[in-house]
């Protein structure tokens, strides 16, 4: 083992693993969660929001950890923040589901 170029392939091999590991999953998920955060924090009333089931609602009332939703007219239920997928905007168009003309 008196080698030096097998010497920095046994170590070399597993620290440039490491690293490549962490390039590729741990910062980009690392990102998101910080992106997510971000998104959860800045919640208000009126908000229209798409959970992690699919069910899109307004929010009627935010607290610190669950927001009150509207899911139909009159019908409101308490959801965990961390639940929310995504937030539309407010202007965004609904695609229609009937053929009206």
């Amino acid at each position: 083992m008196n080698d030096p170029n097998a010497l920095i392939q046994v170590i070399g091999m597993p620290i440039l693993l490491i690293v490549l590991f962490y390039f590729l999953m741990i910062r980009p998920q690392q990102r998101r969660m910080k992106q997510h955060q971000a998104m959860l924090g800045g919640l208000k009333r009126g908000d229209q929001v798409v959970l992690s089931s699919g069910l899109i609602g307004k929010i009627v009332r935010v607290e610190d950890k669950e927001v009150g939703l509207e899911i139909a007219s009159g019908v409101t239920v308490k959801v965990v923040k961390g639940m929310i997928q995504d937030v539309r905007s407010r202007g965004e168009p609904a695609p229609a589901n009937d053929s009206k003309a």
